[in-house]
């Protein structure tokens, strides 16, 4: 199925907060959808290192594509990732790539999103469900929604 990017950013932008100035918040299938269909976009998973080893990771091989690994803070003082833009810069990606962000919920990769837009990265979306979404009505996550949720490829870190 082929991507209709115009609806796609339409509704990502109907999404955005006040003041935000990054390209969208996209859900995880329509993130899916941009990775399947765009061979230069990139999923950039902003977690901790602890959260990819104990709960898991966006599994892209069906579409010949790696997640890419870059802290926004560090576990577990949660400050901020001081080399992220360099991080980032060491992955060489192209300057009008569609760059998706995640981590658990939609909050650090809205952050980074932002960030990355003021630096003047490509196309940045945040993919507002996260990997693991919400707390549910027992503060359990991956009930409500996120990328695990929506069934999409994952695999334990």
């Amino acid at each position: 199925m082929e991507v209709d990017r115009n609806n796609i950013d339409l509704r990502a932008k109907e999404r955005l907060a006040p003041d935000s100035t990054y390209a969208g918040d996209v859900t995880p299938i329509e993130a899916w959808e941009i990775l399947s269909q765009e061979s230069d976009a990139v999923l950039v998973d902003v977690r901790t290192d602890a959260e990819w080893n104990f709960v898991g990771l966006p599994n892209l091989e069906s579409i010949g594509k790696k997640p890419l690994l870059v802290c926004w803070q560090s576990y577990p003082n949660m400050a901020r990732n001081p080399d992220f833009a360099r991080d980032l810069a060491a992955a060489d990606m192209a300057h009008s790539a569609s760059v998706l962000f995640l981590c658990r919920s939609g909050a650090r990769s809205a952050e980074a999103a932002e960030y990355c837009t003021a630096k003047g990265l490509g196309r940045c979306y945040n993919i507002v469900e996260g990997f693991e979404g919400p707390h549910d009505q027992d503060k359990h996550r991956g009930n409500v929604s996120g990328w695990k949720n929506r069934l999409l490829p994952w695999v334990q870190g």
